[in-house]
């Protein structure tokens, strides 16, 4: 399988009034690549992506891509329940050149099974611009709808020049040692903690949150598939709460920069006793 390294799970920063602040995500994204990640991923679950509005994405996308980030570094987060929303989605991005796209499930009816998900991506792949490829994304602690190895494969197997990646998220080892001994699809590992086991098994990278804060060193840890035991300790104490206001939480300590605290509702900010106790637990970078 193709290496595809470390793209970002991009943060969105948000300004006071509640809008993208499309320069801030911009300057991070050139950030993140400028200190050795492969490209970014925006929208996704770390992006807070089911927030966002169709109407939203296009400053976004200018932005970034203004700040010299070509297309081709640039995965495009699809969160929709439809079939019409997602192609909207899709022929949106192509626009812009993005072409790959890491693609949620249908998330409003829990755990349809294998024969609806199934029916679901065959009848996307048969109406999306041909130009679309997809990375296929299990996080159903999330989505409640988990895609099974078995679907998986078959999806790669029988669409090869659409599903081009499965990126789990789920957390379980055991399902992200199962998806690799296949050797029939690229690996990206969500759970940074995994990434040092799962790259000597053949893992394509990761699209991870932590990259946001460690561009380089999780750079560096798919360079040589050793363990940053600092980074899992930090990932333990980011995952104790509520993932993505932990993550803004530890941005504001390590950039100094307040705006990136504001986050979109449902979502709210830590309180005062979650956020010092993740701060206590996640030593800061040296030289930050």
């Amino acid at each position: 399988m193709s290496k595809i390294g470390i793209s970002v799970a991009l943060l969105t920063p948000f300004t006071q009034d509640g809008g993208i602040d499309t320069a801030l995500l911009a300057s991070h994204a050139r950030h993140v690549v400028d200190q050795g990640a492969r490209g970014v991923t925006v929208f996704g679950t770390t992006g807070e992506g089911a927030s966002i509005a169709l109407n939203e994405r296009p400053a976004a996308y200018r932005a970034i891509l203004d700040n010299g980030i070509a297309p081709d570094r640039v995965f495009s987060g699809l969160c929709a329940t439809s079939l019409g929303d997602t192609l909207a989605q899709i022929d949106q991005a192509l626009e812009f050149g993005i072409e790959t796209f890491l693609l949620l499930p249908p998330y409003y009816f829990p755990a349809p099974g294998d024969a609806g998900l199934r029916a679901w991506h065959e009848t996307l792949f048969a109406q999306a611009d041909p130009r679309a490829k997809f990375i296929l994304y299990h996080i159903p602690q999330i989505t409640a709808v988990p895609l099974s190895v078995d679907l998986v494969r078959g999806l790669r197997a029988d669409y090869p020049d659409r599903v081009i990646a499965i990126k789990d998220s789920s957390g379980q080892w055991a399902n992200t040692e199962q998806l690799l001994a296949g050797g029939d699809i690229a690996v990206l590992v969500g759970d940074e903690r995994f990434l040092h086991r799962a790259i000597p098994l053949g893992a394509a990278g990761s699209i991870c949150g932590m990259a946001n804060l460690h561009p380089a060193r999780l750079a560096a840890l798919f360079d040589t598939a050793v363990e940053d035991e600092a980074l899992s300790r930090q990932v333990d104490a980011v995952v104790s709460g509520p993932v993505i206001p932990a993550l803004k939480a530890l941005m504001v300590r390590d950039t100094g920069n307040a705006a990136w605290a504001n986050i979109r509702p449902p979502l709210a900010p830590l309180d005062d006793a979650a956020r010092d106790a993740v701060l206590a637990q996640s030593a800061k970078p040296a030289g930050v």
